[in-house]
């Protein structure tokens, strides 16, 4: 399953910074040019995106292999049956 799954994914910009245990606040400092402008922004722990990004990588190999597998056949019921376990895994 490790062949399907390795598929290229864009990294996201990562921004170090604070964030306070008790209300919240999160800072992460940078050093200002001059020209700032404050834009509301979200922002993902790393270990939650990290994880969503395994769950998409494993789907989206499993999706490959839906996509470029030809089952024999005289196959086609245990293909199907396989690809179906697959699935099931994946979505837990």
């Amino acid at each position: 399953m490790a062949a399907i799954v390795d598929a290229p994914a864009p990294e996201p910009e990562r921004i170090q910074g604070w964030r306070c245990i008790g209300c919240g606040k999160v800072d992460a400092p940078r050093p200002c040019i001059g020209v700032c402008q404050d834009r509301k922004f979200e922002l993902v722990a790393a270990a939650d995106y990290d994880a969503l990004l395994t769950r998409v990588r494993a789907l989206e190999g499993a999706l490959r292999l839906i996509a470029h597998t030809m089952p024999r056949e005289d196959r086609l019921a245990d293909s199907w049956q396989a690809l179906q376990g697959l699935a099931r895994r994946l979505l837990g």
